[in-house]
């Protein structure tokens, strides 16, 4: 007898099965019990029938991080519709796009946004307010008054959600992705031991983006607690996580630092955290060496995905971190796949590339999208083959360890040399009156590109060019260093992931001019 694919509400259902009093959540001042948020998802299911709702209609969230935003995670595929995160950092212009090429049929929108947004917000059909009463608005309190439904049959290769990435150039891209997917994912991770049964899960960054998406599901597939940050700030998050003693973080490069810089930081505060999962940016050795100091308890996991895969595809567990391992620079690895996931290395025509040799990222597996919202040619370039062109530049060595280079439009061609402008940071990050660094490509007369550094320095540090071109000189060739620098008196422009934005920084550079280099 066949049995019907599994839903994401089903896994999540199942997994809290027997375990309905425990919470599901803690935000602010508010805790919720897994029964409570079950019911609560219910009735915003049986809101949005009442609507008009139907399977395979979206349904956008432009919203910071509340137990609300979970109980929608929850509901909108309840009932059988397509999870749309609308991103809280956009311009009005940016998710006017998104939501002209998705057009959901409601959209949640929070008190604050409401309010930045008001404008344009007022002259959209189908709002529900999270927050307080609105004029022409329906508000959540309505959708759970209703009586609550039985799920909506949805799952396996159904659409689940659509997550917008990219939008400062050009169009943005709506990745989307399945029940199946998502969920192979995600158990895939829970497979090699990250948010085991009952965990308590920090969801700090943004829930628009999915590594917090996949952070709040593994929690949620572990029957757990998901301690959740409205956003992420250094001395609120710190608190959170010794308050909520949180056992599983995942975390940005730049929120350790800017944690680890914190006026208030003390290692005391994370005496219960077991595991902290990093990636989407490189972790600076200067900074893995200090959270590794101040944390000796904690196993550090890096993880390397991109959205287009349902969120992860390789893992680099804790014991590469140490030991021999650490001495044979694995630590600067991304890993091995994750146990449903395979990679490759190949070259322009798709073709596998030799141990060493730096080629394009392809990924493939079942947590692979099914494409882009309403753009099949870009569908086809990027899963052409049957894999994911991931535009990042790697090698894999021959323990089978990936090493992630550089995006490959990240990287620089100077005088005909090839340069990954990570490696060129990684350098940089070392010298200790470094805070933040980003390395670009610039135009060149002689050169057609040069190596740029933009540096922020630590507090209380004085720099110079000749001292940081020199520290660079002794450990990379000569055409790698920095041709120029500039410092700058704040922070480096970061997206809500906690990546800097090298489009703005390179903008000046090149606004009206065509590339010299392909």
């Amino acid at each position: 007898m066949a049995t019907e694919p599994l839903s994401y509400v089903g896994a999540v259902r199942a997994a809290v099965e027997g375990n309905a009093d425990a919470p599901a959540s803690v935000f602010e001042d508010r805790a919720r019990s897994w029964v409570e948020t079950l019911d609560r998802a219910a009735r915003i299911a049986g809101g949005l029938q009442a609507l008009g709702i139907r399977p395979g209609d979206r349904i956008g969230v432009l919203s910071p991080n509340s137990d609300d935003y979970l109980s929608l995670y929850l509901a909108v595929p309840w009932a059988g519709g397509v999870l749309v995160p609308l991103n809280c950092r956009w311009s009005e212009l940016e998710n006017r796009l998104a939501i002209a090429d998705s057009t959901p049929s409601l959209i949640f929108v929070s008190d604050d946004m409401a309010e930045i947004h008001r404008v344009w917000l007022s002259k959209e059909n189908g709002l529900v307010s999270l927050g307080g009463p609105r004029p022409g608005w329906r508000t959540l309190g309505e959708l759970l008054a209703h009586d609550p439904i039985d799920e909506v049959g949805r799952g396996g290769d159904d659409l689940l959600a659509i997550f917008y990435t990219g939008g400062t150039t050009g169009r943005s891209k709506g990745v989307m992705l399945s029940h199946a997917g998502l969920l192979a994912n995600c158990l895939a991770m829970r497979e090699l031991g990250l948010f085991p049964q009952g965990c308590r899960g920090l969801v700090v960054p943004p829930l628009f983006h999915l590594a917090a998406a996949a952070v709040l599901t593994m929690t949620m597939l572990a029957g757990g607690t998901a301690a959740i940050a409205k956003a992420f700030d250094p001395v609120i998050t710190l608190d959170l996580m010794a308050e909520t003693q949180v056992t599983d973080a995942m975390l940005v490069p730049t929120m350790i630092q800017m944690m680890l810089d914190a006026p208030t930081f003390d290692p005391a505060k994370l005496r219960n955290v077991k595991r902290i999962l990093y990636g989407a940016s490189p972790m600076q050795e200067a900074t893995l060496d200090r959270i590794m100091a101040a944390a000796p308890h904690v196993d550090f996991v890096q993880l390397y995905g991109m959205t287009e895969v349902s969120c992860t595809a390789t893992c680099l567990a804790p014991e590469f971190h140490r030991g021999e391992h650490r001495a044979a620079g694995h630590h600067r690895g991304a890993g091995k796949p994750i146990p449903i996931a395979e990679i490759k290395i190949a070259d322009e025509a798709g073709n596998s590339l030799p141990v060493g040799v730096v080629g394009e990222i392809l990924v493939r597996g079942p947590g692979l999208m099914l494409g882009y919202w309403n753009q099949p040619d870009l569908t086809a370039e990027a899963l052409r083959g049957g894999w994911m062109h991931t535009g990042d530049g790697g090698r894999l060595d021959e323990h089978g360890i990936l090493y992630v280079v550089d995006r490959m439009k990240d990287m620089i061609v100077s005088g005909g040399e090839n340069i990954f402008s990570a490696e060129v940071e990684g350098v940089l990050a070392l010298h200790p009156g470094v805070s933040q660094v980003a390395v670009i490509g610039v135009p060149d007369e002689r050169w057609g590109e040069r190596v740029h550094a933009v540096i922020f320095p630590r507090a209380g540090a004085t720099l110079t060019e000749e001292e940081l071109v020199a520290h660079c000189r002794k450990r990379i060739a000569g055409y790698k260093c920095p041709r120029s620098l500039e410092f700058r008196t704040s922070s480096l422009p970061l997206s809500a992931a906690g990546k800097v934005l090298k489009a703005e920084l390179r903008k000046p550079y090149w606004e009206g001019r065509t590339r010299n280099v392909a």
